[in-house]
């Protein structure tokens, strides 16, 4: 993936790390709770300080933008996938209510519903409506090529947000803002082993194909998994598509095809949630029968971990509007941006599960 500026200034990472526990913003609701929103202070995001730092960032004048100020400014945020999910209803709303309180004037906001051609389409619309900036959660990590191209002839500036694009940084685009996903599938794995006692048969509901979130979060799951957890047996991998729907589809399938199956590890809370609707379904007692960790923090997740049916959850923070808007400022500002600000995420069990409830979105 992106390697020539993987590196990123120490200074500029951590005015980003600041900028962004001061900014807070909420979440709208979820398909399945009456209240999603959780309180934005405990769910503010935070960059991670580098553990190392070498080779240049990127600034406006390297990138050869126009300066801005955002005040007068039209921004475009392309959204990947249909808010049913509370992932991308809590994602979407912070970019909104972050936009409203800088004073941002105009923000353009598109969904490309799942499919590639159409966040390609939605973006040069974007910038065929002025967009002058433009915030992407990418669908997947390849294909937005000509997107990318069409903003960048028009000297126009792309943060991506929550996955990673296959693209050079500070040409095809400034800076990518999300978690170490790498990371969150090992925390995964130690969660997974804390609750099995290290022994047992998992099954992996995969994420959505074509997306290095996928990819990284199952790496990050089976490698720890082989290091620290010889007794415990990775029988099945199937794609639930971050989907509550397939989860629960897939799950079924399991519970026939694989019944000795007594641990799920779900890239997303939603598979995991599907996974214990068909858990219940079949007689099984989900977080006892069969242990469940997944990834995300979602409300409903967290409740679950609350009510003694899951086991933990590893946080995935959507909140993107104050780390993307202050990323922004500070690009305008002349200062270098990271080619990756990654966040810090939090963890859920059943020890904190009950008072982090509120943070939860």
């Amino acid at each position: 993936m992106m390697t020539q500026r993987r590196s990123r200034t120490l200074a500029a990472a951590c005015l980003l790390a600041a900028t962004a526990t001061l900014a807070v913003s909420g979440c709208s609701k979820s398909e399945t709770s009456n209240n999603a929103g959780g309180d934005s202070s405990q769910g503010a995001q935070a960059a991670k300080t580098p553990e190392a730092s070498s080779g240049a960032g990127c600034s406006l004048q390297s990138y050869g933008a126009p300066k801005l100020d955002l005040k007068n400014a039209v921004v475009g945020f392309s959204q990947s996938e249909k808010e049913a999910n509370p992932f991308r209803i809590a994602e979407t709303q912070s970019i909104k209510d972050e936009a409203k309180k800088i004073g941002v004037k105009k923000l353009l906001t598109t969904n490309a519903q799942s499919q590639l051609s159409k966040q390609i389409s939605d973006i040069q619309d974007m910038l065929s409506q002025g967009a002058q900036f433009l915030i992407i959660a990418p669908l997947n990590s390849d294909g937005l090529e000509p997107a990318l191209k069409a903003a960048a002839a028009k000297k126009v500036p792309v943060l991506t947000i929550d996955r990673k694009v296959n693209s050079t940084a500070c040409k095809d685009y400034v800076a990518f803002l999300g978690s170490d996903f790498v990371e969150q599938g090992k925390r995964a794995a130690d969660a997974m082993i804390k609750a099995t006692g290290g022994k047992g048969k998992v099954a992996i509901l995969l994420g959505a194909s074509g997306n290095n979130v996928t990819t990284d979060r199952t790496k990050g799951f089976v490698d720890q998994i082989k290091a620290k957890a010889p007794g415990i047996e990775i029988v099945a991998q199937q794609t639930g598509e971050f989907a509550r729907d397939k989860g629960q589809q897939v799950m079924e399938q399991l519970i026939q095809s694989k019944p000795e199956i007594t641990a799920v590890y779900a890239e997303n809370d939603e598979m995991g949630l599907g996974a214990v609707t068909a858990l219940k379904a079949a007689g099984k007692k989900p977080g006892k029968d069969v242990k469940i960790v997944s990834v995300d923090g979602t409300r409903n997740a967290v409740q679950a971990l609350v009510n003694g049916e899951y086991n933990a959850v590893i946080e995935s923070n959507p909140r993107f509007g104050p780390l993307a808007f202050a990323t922004a400022q500070k690009f305008y500002g002349g200062e270098e941006i990271p080619e990756n600000v990654i966040i810090s995420d939090r963890e859920y069990d059943g020890t904190n599960a009950k008072e982090s409830l509120g943070g939860a979105y």
